[in-house]
């Protein structure tokens, strides 16, 4: 705190204000990192980026993850509606009636997302959701699809499936790199929009509430506009590892 620091120093709590606000001092905050392990960190990041800077011609790129043990939450009390002077009000309680995992694939280009809730997260569940996928996108396009490292997403009869489908293409995100798929943005839109903001009193009802908000947001989507270059992503990075590693020059 900004008194601690002033009897550490010697000087007034106004002095160490004024030099804290200087640099953009922020001692009672942090916040959470971990850098990717991956050995073709680099090589995934250029091809990732580019395909959202530059993606290729005759083809889709499709953002692909399943947001997991969605819950079904019921408030113990009606929700309190946002009025003049105060806020959407919620109880902290809730009752629990059960979970569904959320897979979903997002367009890069034209924002819109093909969603499905499945009962479990397994490859079984993936492939199931690849299928409806190559059901729904135009069968003369090839498909980039965009995924992380989870072992679902590399099964064996994942690998099966795609190799009897060389329109598809799999590319995969650097280990602790989820911020480089643009579906988890979108899974942060709909948590934020329409999932902590209710109350479900079952799973089936959760499930019609997911499926009325996706068609709702599909009338009307908006891409998600990526403008990091992999060269800056990079340089962000190494700057990153330089103050860890304590060499920030």
């Amino acid at each position: 705190s900004r008194r601690t620091l002033a009897v550490e120093t010697g000087r007034s709590t106004t002095t160490v204000h004024r030099y804290m606000t200087l640099f953009g001092l922020q001692p009672h905050r942090s916040k959470r990192f971990k850098l990717s392990t991956d050995a073709f960190f680099i090589e995934k990041v250029r091809d990732i980026v580019g395909l959202y800077l530059n993606p290729p011609n005759h083809a889709l790129v499709l953002c692909v993850d399943e947001k997991s043990q969605v819950q079904a939450l019921e408030r113990t009390q009606p929700v309190l509606p946002m009025g003049l002077g105060y806020v959407e009000g919620i109880t902290h309680d809730d009752v629990r009636h059960g979970t569904t995992p959320l897979f979903a694939a997002l367009d890069v280009a034209n924002g819109s997302v093909i969603t499905q809730c499945k009962p479990l997260h397994r490859h079984q569940e993936f492939l199931s959701f690849l299928r409806h996928v190559d059901a729904q996108v135009p069968q003369d396009l090839d498909v980039h699809l965009i995924c992380d490292n989870d072992a679902t997403h590399k099964h064996a009869r994942i690998k099966a499936w795609l190799a009897k489908r060389p329109r598809y293409h799999m590319h995969y995100t650097p280990t602790y790199s989820s911020w480089l798929n643009q579906v988890e943005r979108w899974f942060g839109l709909i948590t934020q929009r329409a999932i902590r903001r209710d109350s479900f009193d079952s799973v089936a009802d959760l499930k019609r509430k997911i499926n009325a908000f996706v068609e709702h947001y599909n009338q009307n989507p908006r891409p998600f506009k990526w403008t990091a270059t992999a060269d800056s992503i990079l340089a962000k990075i190494e700057r990153l590892c330089k103050v860890i590693n304590g060499t920030p020059h």
